[in-house]
């Protein structure tokens, strides 16, 4: 067997694919792009405190909400996301989905259609997240829009042609890429925090007693004030935190080190002067608590001037998630949970940034949709935080795994670790499914749907690559009935794409029963995917001769990798000695048509929905990058 550098993709840098130095554009880019969806968070949050539960404007009241606002920014994001999770990263990427991939293989494989429990938790916290990530863009937008009523209620007609134009406009321009889009985002995110910072300090002299609110004890309080019954604030409460979740999948676009630096110099203490501001104005002037956000400017055009600072940062808010349901999406089709499709990458120099052309316009068209039914902010509130707080949950299960298997604390250490973690997502959840039928079941409902169709197409292809391990034929029987059908041998290479990594492809015994002819020279090639984001070049090819013309290739790709076959057959070609011209190449596929009956160990419905699924993946002869007119498919009939 020999193995060799693979010149066609070079080295990834240590840390995976992010630079190491924490650049000044780097930072900017993540303030721009990761921080857009929690630094928007001011527009509605603390006005969604006040309203949704009818709280009296008191001290009790004001100064609770402020400190449960301040610590579950403290506790959530920086301590749970940016100083912990942030740690727990393969080769630089981030999210649910690469923290499963760092566990051992038994904990990701499906074993006779079956999916392992943390499988399970994974497909069912990204299935959740890509619900948020249908309501963020959506209800940031109108709630900026909202502010134009504020200024002057006529406008009231123009607020959802308005937020439906921009949300249109800012799906059409995510092709150019998260870099080329951060490096505006990132200087009107700038001007965006230091406004709400500066606003809320201003606000917070008309009532300077504010500050102590920052005591958790106040928090405690408004607890014990108001009883169980005041627990459902915390659905409300979490809308302040909604974007941490992204903030740790969009980590692969930036880096670890610039999102911290962007956290704690910018983001977090504007959020907390912001929040503070608001509890201030509404103390001070109690006729603001209808709009506390946008009362802390002037009425007239100081509120415009807000109204289109906010539009601007509401898109970028929007950003945050739009990438990082890229990102997930990315590492779901190379694990295998999605059907294949187009991936485009937009950036030479950071590997994660990348765009996909489906999610994108399916996202686009889920957010008008809510946009036209929903019409108010407030009522998009009632829908918003279910999902996510669902996702934080499964996050810190997820990670008590990891620490355990990976890092290999202490049952008490990581225990305790856990019990921490859901002390805060727990509550959270609870909290927010008590708006479930008052619109939570929507991003509940989309990812529910995700998740069977996750489920499925993971279990699907699990079974198919059985199947078609389980009618390999041996290698020995298949290079003897080589030898005694003594078939035209044709000039050039053939490459036989396969699955199996062992015994005889059945797309080439098809090919060489049905035809009894084979070419001069044959590879048994296979391109598998790696639980790493990128594969070492050394590590990427292995070429093994087995005879008679026939050559054994395994292509190794980093989940985060597309793979580009030709190549790695063209590379092939020179290690095996091979006098061959990448014309004279052919690719050689299995087309698999099912049967969808319940004989097989795959539910007629369930079979249904996986051919229906596989039958829209991206084709296989685009997604590897083989020429079109050098590929030969033979078909087969499979029962799952």
């Amino acid at each position: 067997m020999h193995t060799h550098p693979d010149p066609a993709h070079p080295p990834s840098t240590p840390s995976g694919h992010a630079p190491r130095a924490a650049s000044a554009g780097l930072v900017l880019g993540a303030l721009g792009v990761v921080f857009g969806d929690i630094g928007t968070s001011p527009l509605y949050t603390f006005d969604t405190c006040l309203r949704h539960h009818h709280l009296a404007v008191n001290t009790g009241n004001i100064f609770g909400v402020v400190s449960l606002l301040f610590w579950s920014l403290t506790l959530v994001v920086s301590v749970k996301y940016v100083a912990l999770l942030m740690n727990a990263d393969n080769r630089g990427e981030g999210g649910i989905m690469a923290l499963m991939t760092l566990l051992p293989a038994r904990f990701r494989t499906a074993r006779e259609g079956r999916i392992g429990f943390v499988s399970l938790l994974v497909i069912a916290g990204a299935a959740l997240l890509f619900g948020d990530g249908v309501i963020t863009p959506a209800i940031s937008v109108l709630s900026a829009m909202e502010g134009l009523v504020v200024a002057r209620a006529d406008l009231q007609p123009y607020v959802v042609p308005l937020t439906i134009g921009i949300l249109v406009g800012l799906f059409a321009v995510q092709r150019r890429g998260t870099g080329a889009l951060g490096a505006w985002f990132g200087p009107l995110m700038v001007v965006w925090f230091l406004c709400i910072g500066g606003l809320g300090l201003w606000s917070s002299l008309l009532y300077p007693g504010i500050w102590v609110a920052l005591l958790p004890q106040y928090g405690l309080a408004y607890f014990g004030a108001h009883g169980l019954p005041g627990a459902a604030i915390l659905g409300s409460v979490v809308l302040a935190v909604t974007g941490g979740e992204a903030l740790y999948a969009d980590m692969g676009h930036f880096g670890r080190r610039p999102i911290r630096i962007a956290w704690f110099a910018i983001a977090y203490p504007c959020l907390v002067f912001s929040y503070v501001g608001q509890g201030a104005l509404v103390l001070a002037r109690p006729d603001a608590v209808s709009s506390p956000f946008f009362s802390q400017v002037p009425n007239g055009p100081w509120t415009f001037a807000l109204v289109g600072l906010a539009a601007a940062a509401t898109v970028i808010a929007s950003q945050g998630l739009i990438s990082a349901v890229f990102s997930l999406t990315h590492q779901a089709l190379r694990l295998g949970y999605l059907p294949r499709t187009l991936v485009q990458h937009t950036s030479t120099e950071m590997e994660g940034q990348i765009y996909v052309p489906f999610a994108n316009w399916a996202l686009a068209v889920a957010c008008v949709g809510l946009v036209l039914v929903f019409q108010q902010s407030e009522r998009l509130a009632s829908a918003f935080g279910l999902a996510v707080s669902g996702t934080m949950g499964i996050t810190s299960v997820v990670f008590y795994f990891v620490t355990r298997e990976n890092w290999r604390w202490p049952l008490w250490k990581s225990g305790a670790v856990l019990v921490l973690l859901l002390g805060l997502d727990v509550p959270f959840f609870l909290a927010t499914c008590l708006k479930f039928f008052d619109g939570g079941y929507l991003p509940f409902a989309l990812g529910a749907f995700l998740f069977l169709v996750m489920t499925t197409f993971f279990a699907g292809r699990s079974l198919l690559n059985q199947h078609l391990v389980e009618t390999s034929g041996e290698l020995e029987p298949f290079l003897g009935e080589l030898t005694s059908l003594r078939p035209r041998r044709l000039a050039g290479l053939g490459v036989a794409m396969t699955a199996a990594g062992t015994g005889a492809p059945p797309v080439l015994v098809r090919m060489l029963r049905r035809f009894e002819a084979l070419h001069e020279n044959v590879f048994l090639l296979t391109a598998t995917t790696e639980s790493t984001p990128w594969v070492e070049p050394a590590d990427r090819l292995q070429v093994q001769p087995l005879g008679q013309g026939l050559y054994r290739v395994i292509v190794r790709y980093g989940y985060m990798e597309d793979p580009v076959v030709p190549s790695a057959v063209l590379h092939a070609i020179r290690m095996a000695g091979l006098d061959v011209a990448s014309d004279q190449v052919v690719y050689v596929l299995g087309r698999e048509t099912f049967m969808e009956t319940n004989r097989g160990r795959m539910s007629a419905w369930r079979e249904r929905l996986f051919a229906l699924l596989l039958r829209n993946a991206a084709d296989p002869t685009l997604y590897f990058r083989l020429p079109p007119g050098q590929v030969v498919e033979i078909g087969a009939r499979v029962d799952l």
